[in-house]
């Protein structure tokens, strides 16, 4: 794919019952609808463009959505990363609990792919090192995004920006790891279609499956039913197709079935880096043969000189 200037996401008009004001932020317009709630943009006070995530129901949301949302907004106010949208302000009191975050220009990593052809060279490589680098951070939060796919990578006008961290779970000291089977199918890793407990390596998988997308177009597991889908994650071996080099090896690694075998992000994160620095060149040596005959030579005209002057003298 070639780079191209940057396109916004477009939004839709806002729907009947839809708020115009949140918190003292003007909504304007819908950018899109999950399970957990629904993504707004909006203006703050000085006019800024921001994005606001509305928990789904509002007033009627139970007890479990609202502190579902709660808990994510706590979570995601602890990560701080260049590569990861900026959560700007949470609240949680009334009947409108909500999160405003750093609107990203661009397109998704999904929406770019389908639109300009898989992703290429320096262009691939920058995405999956500022993806991975994303996630190093969210993990250092004690946060397992769950949801990593190609929709909620922005590519904006200074690289990949992850977004969303709509079903993003908390990992405290009580509980080391998550177990509520939540995702994307294609992008599902094995232990969350089993409804095993879910840590930072199935976010490493997901990142795996969404690099072969853009690396491909499509999912390493194919498409059709949600259910054939997730047969093959978890029971056959991926279709890494077009994917070469040492992006591949990795992200075959990142892949694997058991979560132990597959590296941190951190780890990914670093590999990816140690492929974009240059080369160091060593001074080249002079060869031994060399060496000596240059010394030699060295000798003879010393010598040459020195009898010039006898017989001048």
């Amino acid at each position: 794919m070639q780079t191209k200037q940057v396109q916004n996401r477009p939004d839709t008009p806002l729907r009947p019952g839809d708020p115009s004001r949140v918190g003292g932020y003007v909504l304007t317009g819908r950018l899109g609808e999950g399970g957990q709630g629904v993504v707004y943009l909006a203006r703050d006070r000085e006019g800024a463009v921001v994005t606001i995530k509305l928990i789904k129901g509002g007033a009627a949301a139970g007890t479990r959505a609202r502190s579902r949302f709660t808990k994510e907004a706590a979570a995601a106010r602890r990560v701080q990363a260049p590569q990861v949208a900026r959560i700007l302000d949470a609240r949680v009191t009334g009947d409108r609990p909500f999160i405003v975050s750093e609107y990203v220009r661009g397109r998704t990593l999904q929406e770019a792919v389908a639109a300009d052809g898989p992703l290429r060279g320096a262009e691939l490589h920058k995405t999956a090192l500022r993806t991975a680098a994303a996630l190093t951070a969210i993990h250092k939060a004690e946060i397992v995004h769950r949801d990593f796919k190609p929709g909620n990578v922005m590519l904006g006008p200074r690289g990949a920006k992850v977004i969303d961290f709509g079903v993003a779970r908390m990992l405290d000291g009580d509980t080391p790891m998550t177990s509520h089977p939540v995702g994307t199918p294609a992008y599902m890793s094995p232990e969350q279609i089993e409804d095993l407990p879910v840590g930072p390596k199935s976010d490493v998988f997901s990142w795996g499956a969404t690099m072969v997308y853009a690396a491909t177009g499509r999912p390493p597991f194919g498409g059709g039913t949600n259910a054939a889908v997730m047969r093959r994650i978890t029971d056959r071996e991926p279709d890494l197709g077009a994917l070469r080099g040492s992006l591949r090896g990795l992200v075959a690694r990142c892949l694997d079935k058991e979560p132990a075998a597959r590296p941190t992000a951190a780890e990914v994160a670093r590999f990816l880096r140690a492929e974009a620095a240059p080369p160091v060149r060593k001074a080249a040596k002079v060869p031994r043969y060399r060496s000596s005959m240059m010394i030699a030579l060295g000798a003879v005209m010393t010598l040459g000189f020195v009898l010039g002057l006898m017989i001048s003298g």
